[in-house]
């Protein structure tokens, strides 16, 4: 009886994908990841989109969002996506070791110069988290997998998930060239402004290293956006011609860094300063490496149970539902096609999950 019950389930769920047009994807969720960096996301949608439903109300950040991840799901063609935001806390960990970490964050002008002139800074922020919490909402009825780690930051758990937990093929999709670092045979970034996908080659050719190495560029160069201080006069070209092999697929260490600069310290003056910096640059990788970011073993498990999970189902009916409250049907049209071509595989993919 429970086998005939099981059975007419899943003869269901076939009679589905053939009435969509779908077919039944024979591949496994975890072949082909796409992990996107949530928070990246909105606020780049949000402070370039002036997009308003026809009550005058702005939803830029809410359809900026769903468009620009159903782009790079039908480009990529993923068997699952997972979306990562920053837990609470986040930042904690990094500032306790480093405590001007991201401290020029702040912001004190707008975002979104598009907006109503009367609108406060404080305003424009409480729009933001309104229309980020109904993100939210809307993903939670897509086959996607959210996830957000008290205390840890979306790049750490994206790092750590696309290194040690996934053993296939992962795309990332982000601005933050951070991750760079992380592209190898199996792992590429896409940045959804520049509308390229970074792999090995793309990483050689635009920067003239070795993606091996663009972690060690990175710790030297530094990055002004989280307050973190690069060597002074580290600029791309000089340290190519100081250190012509971080060119090489071999992979070299701040060790192998210091040991050039202190043979070559009288002939070029950032050889000296790097001598004279060394804890500095230890103090840069341990802030910014992915591939073994500061995580505890309890988060780390926390991770791995969420992918463990079973993907949610899409929820048809109340994505629709939140769409016509919304009104986005003008700036989001055909939403039914919309659905069904960016989601019906991963929604396939979901099924199987749940057995």
């Amino acid at each position: 009886m429970r086998l005939s019950v099981i059975n007419k389930k899943h003869l269901s769920i076939l009679e589905e994908i053939k009435k969509s047009g779908g077919k039944v994807d024979s591949g496994k969720p975890n072949d082909s990841v796409l992990l996107i960096d949530g928070l990246n996301t909105f606020i780049r949608v949000f402070s370039a989109i002036p997009t308003t439903n026809e009550d005058g109300i702005h939803i830029g950040g809410i359809v900026g969002f769903l468009r620009s991840i159903g782009y790079t799901i039908n480009m990529v063609r993923p068997t699952r996506t997972i979306i990562v935001f920053d837990g609470k806390g986040g930042s904690n960990r990094r500032r306790k070791i480093f405590p001007e970490y991201k401290a020029g964050r702040k912001m004190s002008v707008r975002l979104n110069r598009h907006l109503d002139v009367s609108l406060t800074r404080e305003d424009e922020h409480k729009m933001m988290i309104r229309q980020l919490n109904r993100v939210i909402e809307y993903l939670e009825c897509l086959p996607l997998t959210l996830m957000n780690i008290e205390s840890i930051e979306a790049d750490d758990v994206i790092g750590y998930s696309s290194k040690h937990l996934f053993k296939d093929k992962c795309t990332i999709m982000s601005t933050d060239k951070d991750f760079l670092q992380l592209v190898n045979d199996r792992i590429r970034v896409y940045s959804p402004t520049k509308k390229l996908m970074y792999d090995e080659e793309r990483i050689k050719n635009e920067y003239g290293i070795d993606a091996k190495n663009f972690l060690l560029y990175r710790v030297m160069d530094g990055d002004k956006s989280d307050g973190i201080p690069g060597i002074k006069g580290a600029g791309l070209k000089t340290l190519l011609k100081v250190f012509p092999y971080l060119e090489s697929p071999h992979q070299f260490t701040i060790d192998d860094i210091m040991k050039s600069s202190d043979a070559n310290k009288k002939k070029y003056k950032i050889c000296e300063t790097i001598v004279n910096n060394k804890d500095q640059l230890f103090l840069n990788k341990k802030l910014m490496d992915l591939e073994e970011p500061i995580i505890s073993g309890n988060s780390k498990q926390k991770i791995q149970g969420i992918i463990e999970q079973p993907i949610q189902r899409m929820v048809k009916h109340k994505f629709q539902r939140m769409f016509l409250e919304d009104k986005l049907y003008t700036a989001l049209p055909n939403l039914e096609s919309w659905l069904h071509s960016t989601f019906n595989r991963l929604n396939q993919m979901a099924e199987k999950t749940h057995g």
